[in-house]
């Protein structure tokens, strides 16, 4: 850990913080901190800067009950900006939306970025409008016991392929098998966020079982 100290602040005595969300990662606003606001950030576990229009400290959520619980700060290698992990109550943006960063400026043909919640998206979309000639849809449509049938038989597939030592056929089954997990999630009823949490409860005991052999 570093102190404050060690950071650099600008000629106005000002740091940039980047604020990212804990669980997804998605970058939510840049913003500006002071001493001061770091400070009480780092006292109340929740984000507050500084500013530049109003020249005044600004908890976040204060007013609009959107309070953003820090998780982590983290400096970066010029210790000249923050990255601010943070677990949120609602939106980060005073316009009402998730992020700050809604409008797209350029976006490759090629690459693409993909995320869980994405394609946890896309199924209950299936699972909802059951389109024609889509294998989600049959699978839905064949119901739970046909869905745990393919989680088993890919579970199995996995095993094959680890046990042949063969790497590229391991991630393409274990594609597979996590794509049919998430179907089953959609089919119960069950948001990533649960999962989520129901491993973020495990870190924290098998971090805690860590310190204590440590003392």
């Amino acid at each position: 850990m570093i102190s404050i100290d060690e950071l650099k602040f600008d000629e106005r005595g000002l740091i940039p913080a980047i604020i990212q969300d804990a669980r997804t990662g998605q970058v939510l606003t840049l913003a500006w901190m002071n001493r001061e606001s770091l400070g009480i950030s780092m006292e109340k576990e929740l984000t507050c800067f500084w500013s530049r229009s109003r020249q005044e400290l600004w908890l976040k959520g204060e007013t609009s009950g959107n309070y953003q619980h820090i998780v982590s700060i983290t400096a970066d290698c010029d210790r000249d900006a923050l990255v601010v992990a943070v677990e949120k109550d609602g939106p980060a943006c005073h316009t009402g939306t998730e992020s700050c960063f809604t409008a797209p400026v350029w976006e490759s043909d090629t690459r693409q970025e993909f995320h869980l919640r994405d394609l946890y998206a896309l199924l209950e979309g299936r699972k909802r409008d059951k389109p024609e000639g889509s294998y989600t849809t049959y699978l839905f449509e064949k119901g739970l016991d046909k869905i745990l049938k393919k989680v088993g038989e890919e579970s199995t597939e996995v095993i094959i392929a680890a046990k042949a030592e063969d790497r590229k056929e391991t991630v393409y089954e274990l594609a597979d098998l996590m794509y049919h997990a998430m179907v089953l999630m959609v089919e119960m009823g069950i948001p990533l966020e649960e999962v989520r949490q129901e491993l973020a409860g495990r870190h924290v005991i098998d971090h805690k079982v860590k310190q204590e052999k440590m003392t």
